[in-house]
């Protein structure tokens, strides 16, 4: 039963009493406190799928509740007593432009190659890591901006609740103290640059204050020169905070950086001394956050951060809160508006989304899937938009300056992950951070293609950072994955496929083409002689058990781990490459160009390596039959062909997926938050809803923070989340290979529902519903006019009518496939009979 039958079904005032009922067992809140909760959060009928709530403040940064902006970024902690909120710049990270390219590399690697060949594995990690290997060998971190402290006079409180609006992208606090109602309501505004804090109360002359802003000192790290900031205050209404960014592994921090309290009250006064700003007796308080930084772009920090400060204060100065708010509501709802989906709900749906995710394993609540759907669209809006920085691995919030993984870019799983979700959640627009650093790496991947490897084109490894680094980095282990960037080709593909935009197309096709060029120069024919292999080569991040292998001692981890990781032709790279010369022939086709290089990029993939299946039925992650030395490990990498690739298919390929099925049940469902999601999307390729959902639910409960958030008491990681949306959308909907599955991976739990607006590839949009496992209704919009070719669920029969009503010639096989042509921007209606 969706939530739409069951309003349907009880007046409003009995299934607030129902929720509130079930609420008093697991709360220590009165029954009229539970009422009002559920009557009274966020100001608007309770919808379990978008809105995130709880009835306690964060205990640490890790359970705020994150609002963004793309560029800015703030963490919400809704606190009573001491209020703290974190704040990001998507572009303040230590060091300046600088580049790790090694001249003359390409000397040592024909005998890096040739001891790979012979079996020579250490030698040839230990000369690769002197002579290929990037310098630094780390790259720059992410860093924290600032944090506002607000200190209120009265601590106690009672009648707590904060919540997270996914519908309006606004996180809000209310409690009482004494006897007067305070509510704090924070939103980031894209419109106007700001993050607009605003309290309020039930009773005039009731908000008092003293607020501070303070920069964030470096943590103890050996390789940092200390970073300065300075806070002080700004005539009588704000406080500021300027500094650098850290000098980090011998490159310059050239960073310079602003940021600004503004506050405007109404009614009561407001001052400002010793970089301490007091609000007594006001009756209404807004406090706007602005910040900037000197970034112009990877090569170039020559701005001006504080007349982009002066320039953000300009466009928000004689505007209303109200007006500014109406301006976030506008362009916010304009990008998730698009996408609305209902599961069933049941009483555990109303409870704290806390408590719903610790319970979810032992009582049905399916629409809390819909809610972490719709987390994951919120987080990409919030981290990923247009002119900004493309979300890295903790999307724009981080509170610290050594973050987990220097919070940086890694291309071996973690920012594709991030990605996955763009295109087929309607967000096509905030897919062009991504887009543009691809094109930024392709500088300093030429220079790496050409002075370590000998070869055209550009390549591009396992990470990058602010500074488009492009440079083998980490050690051999992690930096002889030269497929980083032909992975992120695939993601250039994959825009084109959703929006059929041929102008785009043509603007990437060269950025498509150097990824291939520098293949086809750097392929390398196996031991037999008859397949062309990768070499040197990686499986991210696991070690074959095998002779030869030697041990060394990793700084990062602090222990012994079994030898190399270096070999030839990994499955990860065969794969990704099948994809990468697959889509840029494509490519070349739709744009009837190099027909001649297409052509011997046909043959090159005619030759490269295929999937091998092992002894034991597995696929095999090497081109050698070698087991692995930690079973089982947190990549899946030799699978990347069944998802997110295109290589395996139950339709196309059934020879392989038996093999495929067997390494995913030799992995199991558990490891790393962000393996999880991955494993869902696998097993919804396969068809297996109900084994997918299990994996989903475990994430829930095991791997997440109390916001959906991966990497549950660690530092926080938005591919989990992000990934979990991935896979949810793909167990709804698939469009491999030129059809459109729809439900093709329905676990029981989700016996109905509905869908709005959901893409497809070839420029689909679709909206449709089921009950009780079956399609009801379903409508599509043809953007580029392509024909449409759907799957369809056996047993029925199927019309389509165009907008005028009338109805179109279709074409039916015994496969269950509906084909129909389309014009742009026509809407479609496809009756089940």
């Amino acid at each position: 039963m969706n939530s739409t039958t069951l309003n349907n079904l009880l007046s409003n005032k009995i299934r607030l009493a129902a929720i509130a009922l079930l609420a008093l067992f697991i709360s220590n809140t009165t029954l009229a406190q539970q009422k009002d909760i559920a009557e009274k959060i966020a100001d608007k009928t309770f919808n379990p799928s978008t809105l995130l709530w709880y009835n306690k403040p964060a205990a640490k940064w890790e359970d705020a509740l994150p609002v963004g902006n793309g560029r800015l970024g703030a963490m919400v902690f809704g606190t009573t007593g001491e209020e703290t909120i974190q704040f990001n710049e998507d572009t303040y990270w230590s060091g300046g432009p600088y580049s790790t390219v090694v001249k003359g590399g390409y000397r040592a690697l024909p005998e890096v190659q040739k001891l790979v060949r012979e079996g020579e594995y250490l030698k040839a990690h230990n000369l690769f890591g002197r002579a290929l290997m990037g310098y630094p060998v780390e790259q720059q971190k992410y860093q924290s901006l600032a944090e506002l402290h607000i200190f209120f006079p009265n601590k106690e409180s009672t009648d707590y609740k904060r919540w997270l609006d996914l519908e309006t992208g606004i996180t809000a606090v209310s409690y009482k103290t004494g006897n007067v109602l305070l509510k704090e309501e924070v939103f980031a505004s894209a419109p106007h640059q700001v993050v607009a804090i605003r309290f309020t109360a039930d009773k005039k002359g009731s908000i008092s204050f003293k607020a501070q802003l303070r920069g964030v000192r470096n943590q103890a790290h050996s390789n940092y020169a200390t970073d300065y900031f300075r806070m002080d205050g700004s005539g009588t209404d704000g406080l500021v905070v300027t500094g650098k960014s850290a000098d980090y592994l011998g490159v310059e921090g050239k960073l310079r950086y602003e940021a600004r309290i503004k506050a405007v009250a109404e009614g009561g006064t407001v001052t400002v001394d010793n970089g301490e700003l007091t609000v007594k007796e006001a009756d209404a308080v807004t406090l706007y956050f602005l910040a900037a930084t000197n970034f112009v772009n990877y090569k170039d920090v020559s701005a001006d951060q504080h007349q982009r400060t002066e320039d953000y204060l300009s466009g928000i100065t004689g505007k209303t809160y109200e007006t500014l708010k109406q301006a976030h509501l506008s362009d916010y709802e304009s990008l998730f508006n698009r996408v609305k989906m209902e599961l069933p709900v049941s009483p555990l749906s109303y409870l704290p989304t806390d408590l719903r995710k610790s319970r979810n394993l032992e009582e049905p609540d399916a629409s809390l899937a819909a809610l972490a759907y719709q987390f994951g669209r919120y987080l990409l809006i919030a981290s990923s938009r247009p002119g900004t920085e493309p979300a890295n691995l903790q999307g724009i919030w981080n509170n610290g300056q050594n973050p987990m993984w220097d919070a940086k870019y890694t291309t071996n799983i973690n920012t594709q992950m991030n990605y996955w979700i763009v295109e087929s959640a309607n967000l096509s627009e905030c897919a062009a951070p991504l887009i543009r650093m691809v094109k930024e790496l392709t500088d300093q991947g030429a220079q790496v293609a050409k002075e370590h490897y000998g070869c055209r084109g550009w390549v591009f490894h396992q990470n990058t950072d602010l500074w488009r680094v492009a440079a083998p980095m980490d050690g051999p282990t992690w930096g002889t994955f030269t497929v980083g960037g032909a992975w992120l080709c695939t993601h250039l593909w994959e825009h084109y496929l959703y929006t059929q935009d041929t102008a785009y197309l043509k603007d990437i096709y060269p950025v498509i083409k150097g990824a291939v060029q520098f293949f086809a120069d750097f392929l390398t024919p196996d031991a037999s002689g008859k397949w062309l292999v990768t070499n040197p080569s990686t499986s991210p991040e696991n070690f074959p058990a095998r002779p030869g292998n030697g041990r060394y001692f990793d700084e990062v981890t602090g222990s012994y781990l079994p030898g190399t990781s270096i070999c030839a032709g990994s499955a990860i790279d065969m794969e990704i490459l099948s994809d990468l010369f697959k889509y840029y022939i494509a490519a070349a086709g739709v744009l009837h160009t190099d027909g001649d290089f297409a052509g011997q990029v046909a043959q090159l993939r005619g030759r490269l390596l295929p999937p091998q299946v092992s002894q034991d039925g597995t696929l095999q992650e090497w081109a050698q039959d070698w087991p692995q030395s930690e079973h089982p490990h947190r990549h899946i990498s030799h699978l990347y062909g069944l998802y997110p690739g295109d290589v395996f298919s139950l339709q196309r390929t059934p020879q392989w997926i038996a093999a495929c099925r067997k390494s995913l049940i030799q992995r199991g469902d558990g490891s790393a938050e962000w393996a999880r999601p991955w494993k869902a999307a696998m097993w919804s390729r396969l068809m297996e809803g109900d084994h997918a959902y299990r994996i989903i639910k475990g994430y829930f409960k095991e791997e997440s923070n109390p916001q959906f958030f991966g990497n549950a008491g660690f530092p926080i990681q938005v591919d989990g989340p992000l990934g979990i949306a991935a896979a949810i959308s793909e167990m709804l909907v698939q469009s491999q290979d030129s059809v459109i599955s729809l439900l093709p991976a329905l676990p029981q739990e989700w016996s109905s529902g509905s869908i709005q607006g959901f893409k497809a590839r070839g420029g689909f949009n679709l909206s449709f519903s089921w009950t009780e496992n079956k399609l009801q209704k379903l409508d599509i919009r043809s953007v580029a006019g392509k024909p449409c070719v759907l799957k369809m669920q056996p047993g029925n029969r199927y019309a389509v009518y165009n907008a005028a009503g009338k109805q179109i010639h279709t074409k039916e096989t015994a496969s269950h496939t509906l084909q129909f042509e389309t014009i742009p921007g026509e809407n479609y209606r496809i009756k089940i009979m």
